[in-house]
């Protein structure tokens, strides 16, 4: 790492260390006031801010009534499903009236669930097959990818919480394949959704070893943070007070999420569950996996080291129970409420749980300075699903958020709605055009939105 007095750091600045065994430690950092040219801070800082984008998606729609607010506009009211997100209502936009087209039969039939995840970013009808020659549509994550994320060094970060390595058939007439992943690189090729957290974590911060080299390191209890420590010093030494200080939080961060892994894989390993397949690194807990993931893409975006993230909160067809929520059912058997009042107020308390754990994520983004602002001012979060009534297996009115403030070209606090079964791909567009990213079309798009 080098560095010259009176001259801004370079962007892609780090701390590299090597932890032995050929493994060697790369730690990048976080956007700071030395790295900004003299005299350019303002131009640097306001004019240009790097936009990030995440796309969380949860399956088996919502209970609509408990989640569309009744006004429209600026004066609507937060719904019991929404309440988390009222802290951050200057950042939120919620969108009503769209549908998506692509999930429905079309003529194939049943296998809504497998058409969900597929066309949630492509807005492309999947095709109905049992066999490898699988075809859906490229993703907007990825359409990014190719323009944004080609400055950073991973173009893009895809992340689950349940197992998305089925294989064979999982519904209907598809493929498991079309289940496993919302980010399409190409219209045949969906990319892998990483669970495990560890491995999450040393793709953005260790390179090189072998798989048994970086188990024996874990077993060691060994600390990235630890192995940068000498060149953290010398870094430190020619920083400003704001730098040292934003330096700091942010390697503490890092140093509480490694802390966190560990304990979840020693959890793992002393675990006498009789589930020997569990990875390491992966928690029992539901909301620690969860939030550990979050905090994994906050940090990436801290960092620079992507822009673009895609999430499954949960899978189709999850057999997830929340006994720490009331729900002891599967969320797929709770989603077939049969128009059950019982059942019906059980799938809105995990809507609830869900949303609860994205305003997590939020606050997170919220308190990360970012130049002149934070991660949620230069983010454009899109959540939801593409399953509207569960009960019905229908696609339309969907529950929709959009979150962030696309540096400045995302105006919040506003509920829209749009002519009913608008196609969930005119929103595609529109995402994209706010990352200057110009399409005429995407997927079964007609037009762009103006959100």
């Amino acid at each position: 790492m080098q560095f010259i007095t009176k001259k801004h750091l370079p962007r892609r600045t780090f701390l590299r260390s090597a932890l032995g065994a050929g493994v060697v430690t790369k730690v990048a950092l976080p956007l700071l006031d030395s790295m900004i040219p003299p005299m350019t801070a303002l131009a640097a800082t306001s004019a240009n801010p790097k936009s990030r984008l995440g796309f969380i998606y949860v399956p088996h729609g919502a209970v609509m009534d408990k989640w569309t607010p009744a006004a429209e506009g600026k004066d609507f009211e937060f719904t019991p499903i929404l309440k988390p997100l009222e802290p951050y209502r200057e950042r939120l936009t919620i969108i009503s009236g769209l549908a998506d087209i692509a999930a429905e039969s079309q003529g194939d039939g049943g296998g809504d669930h497998s058409r969900c995840a597929p066309s949630y970013l492509s807005g492309v009808h999947p095709k109905r097959t049992e066999g490898e020659d699988i075809r859906a549509g490229m993703t907007i994550d990825q359409m990014a990818a190719e323009k944004i994320g080609q400055d950073t060094p991973l173009p893009s970060l895809e992340l689950g919480i349940e197992d998305t390595g089925l294989v064979g058939v999982c519904d209907v007439g598809y493929s498991c394949a079309y289940m496993n992943s919302i980010a399409w690189k190409s219209a045949s090729t969906p990319l892998p959704m990483e669970i495990n957290p560890r491995v999450v974590f040393e793709r953005l911060f260790g390179e090189g070893g072998s798989a048994a080299e970086r188990l024996e390191n874990k077993k060691e209890d060994s600390s990235i943070l630890d192995s940068v420590t000498q060149e953290t010093a010398r870094l430190q030494k020619g920083l400003g007070a704001q730098d040292r200080s934003r330096v700091a939080d942010y390697l503490d961060n890092v140093r509480e999420i490694e802390r966190r892994i560990q304990k979840a894989e020693k959890q793992a390993l002393n675990s006498t569950m009789p589930v020997p397949e569990t990875p390491i690194g992966v928690p029992e807990s539901f909301p620690e996996h969860a939030k550990l993931m979050f905090d994994l893409q906050a940090l990436a975006y801290q960092a620079d080291i992507t822009r673009i993230s895609t999430f499954m909160l949960a899978r189709d067809l999850s057999q997830r129970t929340f006994p720490q929520i009331g729900v002891p059912e599967p969320h797929h058997s709770v989603s077939h409420h049969g128009n059950n009042p019982v059942m019906i107020a059980k799938l809105a308390k995990i809507n609830n749980y869900h949303v609860t754990l994205l305003a997590y994520f939020i606050d997170k983004l919220k308190s990360t300075p970012d130049g002149d602002g934070t991660l949620l001012d230069h983010s454009t979060i899109l959540y939801g699903s593409s399953m509207s009534n569960p009960n019905e297996h229908n696609h339309f009115p969907l529950p929709l958020l959009l979150i962030g403030g696309a540096s400045g070209h995302l105006q919040g606090g506003r509920h829209l709605k749009f002519p009913e079964r608008t196609s969930i791909s005119n929103m595609l567009v529109s995402i994209l055009d706010k990352q200057g990213i110009h399409k005429d079309k995407v997927g079964d798009s007609t037009g762009m939105l103006e959100i």
